[in-house]
């Protein structure tokens, strides 16, 4: 049985960091706890808040992807739930979710079933949409929405004020490298998200993985251009790759996300995705052609 517990943590005078089961490494995630004078919100209520999830005035949503609201549940249908409106179906209904994975029907069904028995996610309907910039207010205490798109369209990530607190939910600086593999996933907004990141300066900045809290803006920086680096080793791997004209099929078999030994119906389909957003990426700088129809190979 999975251990759902959370350990605390505080950051500045009123953010408290909700530290998932196993450094938060997927299935679970960290969350964030925010207390202000008039209302107390919490950000991405994860699968270790699951039975013991704290009172809240407000739940906030990074991005729609199970393992950031599996304890939505937990929360009654009178507490707002707010998301990126780019991500808001697939936060209102579990099947949008899935169909966002891009997975093939019988594989589909099979995550739609895992998402519902394993995560909780059981769709809210009454959930609304923010912005870039929205500003919620919870008396002397403020958490601005910072729209840092490319894992999916509307990941978010939140800056906490006056403590200096920045959640960068998946952006979350782990060797694993961006994930941009989803139907409504991009490679080119990941970067511009990468390169907004930097311009931000925080006391803190809080992942939602293992990596948990970084403090200092000369640290993030370090990390953040290693993980930016990943995606710098997955083109470099491609042209190698592509010394000899290849297919996006035969690109996707030799993997750029994924090892070897990852198994999984997810797994071909994200390579293909992210083996065609490098490829398009790559023609357009001119290091890459296009032979023949479907075969392309390194200038």
């Amino acid at each position: 049985m999975l251990d759902t517990g959370y350990t605390e943590t505080a950051y500045g005078g009123g953010v408290t960091v909700l530290a998932g089961a196993e450094r938060g490494a997927y299935p679970f995630a960290h969350s964030v706890l925010v207390r202000g004078t008039a209302e107390t919100l919490v950000i991405d209520p994860s699968l270790s808040l699951v039975g013991a999830a704290p009172l809240a005035d407000v739940v906030l949503v990074s991005h729609a992807h199970e393992d950031h609201i599996a304890a939505l549940a937990d929360y009654e249908a009178s507490v707002p739930v707010h998301v990126h409106g780019a991500d808001l179906a697939a936060v209102r209904s579990r099947a949008v979710m899935v169909e966002g994975f891009g997975l093939p029907p019988d594989a589909a069904e099979d995550t739609d079933l895992m998402l519902r028995d394993r995560f909780h996610v059981q769709g809210r309907p009454g959930a609304t949409g923010f912005e870039d910039g929205t500003v919620f207010d919870l008396g002397g205490r403020t958490v601005t929405v910072v729209h840092l798109p490319g894992h999916t369209a509307g990941h978010c990530g939140f800056l906490i004020e006056p403590d200096g607190f920045l959640f960068v939910a998946d952006i979350d600086l782990t060797s694993f490298g961006p994930h941009y593999g989803d139907v409504g996933s991009s490679l080119t907004d990941f970067e511009a998200s990468l390169r907004r990141c930097r311009e931000i300066e925080a006391r803190w900045y809080g992942t939602a993985h293992q990596k948990g809290v970084i403090e200092g803006t000369a640290e993030f920086s370090a990390r953040l251009a290693a993980f930016a680096g990943v995606m710098a080793n997955r083109d470099a791997n491609l042209l190698s790759f592509l010394a000899e004209p290849r297919t996006i099929e035969e690109i996707a078999a030799r993997r750029l996300v994924y090892r070897a030994h990852v198994e999984g119906p997810h797994v071909l389909p994200v390579e293909r995705r992210t083996a065609v957003q490098h490829v398009t990426r790559l023609t357009g700088a001119g290091r890459v052609t296009e032979v023949e129809p479907g075969r392309f190979r390194t200038v």
